[in-house]
């Protein structure tokens, strides 16, 4: 392996080596010093340019003129794509149809024919194998192939001759394997004393259970948000590598990916996708949890191919990675005042959510995000409330309610009497919901609440008063005094067609 990667004819496609930059921020924050190669910056915004030319490369004439057909979620699709166009060759490229968009449409605009089959990879390749074996094309395997392995290594190459001596440590995402054994073979060939470690998501872990078992595994179901790693069954070569050449492989889990892809952004401007962030995110778990080898760590930022619209669902996901949100479900009296009451008894914390909808007369659940400034401060949280006589469950790590019942604190309610709902903007600054909820008074029973920090100059509350029809006068005189821009909601057909 260490001659193919040696031989291997990546300088063809990719004449200047991809960066191996400083992230100072990083370095900082975990007090390390932290690389990352930046192989989002190839053509293709991905390292799988460099083995699909290769094996590409390597095809005889005759080859050639039957075709290539390749599968893919969509980096290593563009690799050959990429590749075949270069060199004159067509090709085919069977695609999971959860491939995100941008991906599909840049294999198009290469020049491949598409083909869209199945919910992963593992589904895309039964279809590519069928389609091989009818029209007798070359298949390009995504990463169970020598010299596919051997271009993939090449990034070790780059890294070992513009890292410092000293480097300890290198961190390699893990999809089917072929980054990974690639870069681990250059590695423990030349420099034996450098650990290399892979990491994969811990809803896609084929490498790290095959790893443990001592033999490959078959998941039945892979998680599809760092799609360009989902893989049902790690390769027969690449298994064989990597359980000879990586010195740990590890799991991180999405939030940790999310908040991995905002490091990147605030140390490069580039937004990376899921894959691409994977192998930043287990270099933080390594370092908080059994601390970093001696020497500069370098972590591979593997692909940028991020379908825009997923970054909503990031953006919502960073900061539970990053341990800088937490969620709390709590039961208060239902009674005037009871919010300004809980709030107090936060203390001085920074809320990020607040949603409540009236259900009984006896008392009132909410949903309360807060940022917290230690990880393990939320526990403390929890502590006091319940300290203070407040029912509180932490909701932080259950997936159910992160992914569901946040949105869905709300609806209707046949308790609710004499309800008008306004909307409210204020400044986002320290102490701004609890002036709000201070100049509010306990007058009226507030019957929904919603609050959510979506990052913002500006913070958006709707809330439901229950009032008199004979008070809604002082209610609006009141509202005026707080000194915040709001509307009346209460016709708004929404309301009519999900609140009332």
């Amino acid at each position: 392996m260490l001659k193919r990667i040696l031989n291997a004819r990546v300088r063809d496609v990719l004449p200047t080596p991809t960066p191996l930059q400083p992230a100072p921020l990083l370095t900082t924050r975990l007090g390390h010093d932290i690389l990352l190669k930046r192989e989002d910056l190839t053509p293709v915004f991905s390292f799988k340019l460099r083995g699909a030319y290769n094996r590409i490369a390597a095809l005889s004439t005759a080859d050639r003129e039957l075709g290539l057909i390749a599968a893919s979620a969509g980096n290593h699709a563009q690799g050959v794509a990429y590749a075949a166009n270069l060199l004159g060759v067509p090709c085919t490229i069977v695609m999971p149809k959860t491939t995100p968009e941008i991906k599909v449409a840049a294999v198009r605009r290469l020049g491949a024919e598409v083909v869209m089959h199945g919910d992963n990879y593992s589904d895309a390749a039964e279809r590519c194998a069928e389609l091989q074996s009818q029209q007798r094309m070359n298949f390009i395997h995504p990463f169970d192939d020598l010299d596919v392995i051997a271009g993939q290594g090449t990034v070790a190459v780059e890294i070992l001759s513009q890292a410092p001596d000293n480097l300890g440590s290198i961190f390699v995402p893990v999809g089917g394997g072929g980054l990974a054994a690639g870069v681990g073979a250059y590695i423990k060939a030349v420099r034996p004393d450098i650990a290399v470690i892979g990491v994969e998501p811990e809803a896609s872990d084929a490498m790290t259970q095959s790893l443990e078992a001592g033999e490959r595994v078959h998941l039945d179901h892979v998680g599809i948000f760092a799609d360009g790693v989902a893989v049902r069954q790690v390769g027969e070569h690449t298994f064989h590598l990597c359980r000879e050449v990586l010195d740990d492989c590890i799991r991180v889990s999405d939030d940790e990916i999310c908040a991995a892809i905002k490091d990147c952004f605030e140390e490069t401007r580039t937004v990376l996708e899921g894959a691409g962030a994977l192998s930043i995110a287990g270099l933080k778990r390594y370092a908080d949890e059994q601390g970093l080898p001696a020497g500069p760590a370098a972590a591979i930022a593997s692909g940028a191919n991020l379908s825009f619209n997923r970054l909503r669902y990031i953006t919502e996901r960073t900061d539970l990675g990053e341990h800088r949100e937490g969620f709390l479900a709590v039961e208060i009296p239902e009674r005037p005042g009871c919010f300004r009451a809980f709030h107090d008894a936060l203390g001085a914390l920074t809320v990020t959510e607040f949603s409540y909808r009236l259900s009984r007369r006896d008392v009132a659940h909410i949903l309360v995000g807060i940022a917290p400034q230690r990880a393990d401060e939320i526990d403390e949280i929890a502590g006091r409330l319940r300290s203070a006589g407040y029912c509180c469950a932490d909701l932080t790590d259950n997936e159910f309610a992160k992914i569901h019942v946040r949105h869905l604190v709300g609806g209707r309610s046949t308790e609710v009497q004499d309800e008008v709902l306004y909307d409210f903007e204020f400044p986002e600054r320290t102490g701004a919901l609890r002036d709000f909820l201070g100049g509010l008074g306990d007058r009226w029973n507030i019957s929904l609440f919603h609050y959510r920090n979506h990052g913002g100059s500006y913070g958006q509350v709707l809330c439901g008063f229950e009032v008199p029809e004979a008070e809604r006068d002082q209610l609006a005189a009141t509202l005026g005094g707080l000194g915040f821009h709001h509307r009346e909601q209460t016709a708004d057909p929404a309301v009519e067609m999900f609140l009332r």
